[in-house]
């Protein structure tokens, strides 16, 4: 970076732009998919759209959320089975 960059500024860096990402990320997302953001004025025209439930399941149901219907609600599985199984 340069001279003026100090070392213990690089994880408050990376924390930051970590979380600028998942901002611009949700924002784009929002954006691109929501079925209640309306950004063409052909859409726009629609007004509230009652007819659009198969759009609605699609944006709220997801990959993420269909993966991790399938996972168990484990932070740290490893832990977990280490101190709940007998030896």
């Amino acid at each position: 970076m340069g001279r003026w960059m100090k070392p213990e500024v690089y994880p408050l860096l990376a924390a930051m732009t970590f979380v600028t990402g998942m901002c611009v990320f949700q924002l784009t997302r929002n954006l691109l998919g929501n079925p209640d953001v309306r950004i063409s004025k052909a859409r726009r025209s629609m007004g509230v759209l009652f007819d659009n439930k198969e759009e609605g399941e699609r944006y709220a149901e997801h990959g993420l959320r269909k993966f991790l219907r399938t996972r168990q609600p484990e932070i740290m599985p490893t832990i977990n089975h280490f101190f709940s199984e007998e030896n």
